[in-house]
C-alpha cells in the first residue's frame, strides 16, 4: 500500500468526526422543514437560543418530533447549519450584498 493510501486511511476518522453544514441542511430541510420554517430562527423569535449550548440543546430537544432517529453526529451537522446560517455563534457576522 503507498504512504498516500495510508494516510488517507489513518485521516479518515477526522473527516468522519468534523461537521457537515450541508448535511446538516438537508437533514433540516427534509425532517424539520415540514413543521419548521427558516424565519424560526430570524432574532426576534429565538430568545431562549443565547448560545451555541443552547442551540445543541433546542435541537435535541425537538428532534424526537421528526419521528426519525438522528445520530449524534446528524444532530451535531443541524447544528452547524443553523449556526453558519442563522446564529453566527463563534462565527464572523454576515455581510449583506
Amino acid at each position: 500500500m503507498c504512504r498516500a493510501s495510508l494516510l488517507l486511511l489513518a485521516l479518515l476518522p477526522f473527516a468522519a468526526a468534523a461537521q457537515d453544514a450541508e448535511r446538516g441542511r438537508l437533514l433540516y430541510q427534509t425532517h424539520c422543514g415540514g413543521c419548521h420554517y427558516e424565519r424560526m430562527h430570524d432574532e426576534r423569535l429565538r430568545p431562549a437560543v443565547r448560545d451555541l449550548a443552547d442551540l445543541r440543546d433546542m435541537v435535541a430537544q425537538w428532534a424526537p418530533q421528526t419521528k426519525r432517529s438522528f445520530t449524534l453526529d446528524e444532530l451535531e451537522d443541524v447544528v452547524e447549519y443553523l449556526n453558519q446560517s442563522h446564529y453566527r455563534f463563534g462565527l464572523a457576522p454576515k455581510t449583506k450584498p
